[in-house]
Order: structure tokens, then sequence, then C-alpha cells
């Protein structure tokens, strides 16, 4: 019999406050519902999701224009699915510098 761990603290993980303070990568097992909770606890966030053929050929050809396509107001972005596009990384990290945006990047494994 499994006996209950006494000091065990449930939490949720708190995303938005998270986020507010710093970029975070979430990676996880596929169909665990990772795309599901940003959307859930970013509602405003720009998610910009790789898995939609067209987003990905558009980044693919060019990851600068990630940051072209943000606005000056944009402080808050998703790149679900990052383990699909991992050259994009370089141009989060530009952004992350110089702009001070914050991103939340979703994986599920290493595969393209």
């Amino acid at each position: 019999m499994l006996m209950a761990d006494s000091r065990y603290v449930p939490r949720a993980l708190d995303i938005a406050g998270l986020s507010r303070r710093k970029s975070l990568f979430l990676f996880g097992p596929r169909q665990t519902g990772k795309t599901a909770l940003i959307h859930r606890a970013l509602p405003s966030a720009k998610v910009y999701d790789l898995l939609d053929g067209d987003v990905f050929r558009t980044l693919s050809h060019r990851p600068a224009r990630l940051g072209e396509e943000l606005e000056r107001g944009d402080r808050l972005v998703v790149v679900d699915e990052i383990q699909k596009l991992p050259e994009l990384l370089d141009e989060v990290h530009r952004l992350i510098e110089q702009r001070s945006i914050h991103f939340v990047l979703t994986g599920s494994s290493a595969r393209k």
C-alpha cells in the first residue's frame, strides 16, 4: 500500500505569474494539455503555433519575421511546439535581450 507523503504540498502551475517576470520553457509528454493550459492561463498572449503549416513555413524560411511581426506593445509571446524549429531560438533570445519580451516556449520532444 502506498502511503501519502505528509510533506507534499499541492500547487497549481502559475504560468501567468511566472511569465510576467521572465521567459520560460514548458516541456512535457505529448497530449498532456500544455497548449490548453497556455490558452487558459495566457488568453491575451500572442501565440505562434508551429503545428500550423503557414506559421511554420513563414518562420522557418525567415526566423527574423517573428520580431518583425511583433508590435511594440507585445510583451508576452507564446511559441507552441518550439522543438519543430530550433533555429527560432536565436531570434527568441535576441528579442528577449533587445526588446524585453517575455516568451513561453512549449514543446514535447527533441524531434523536429
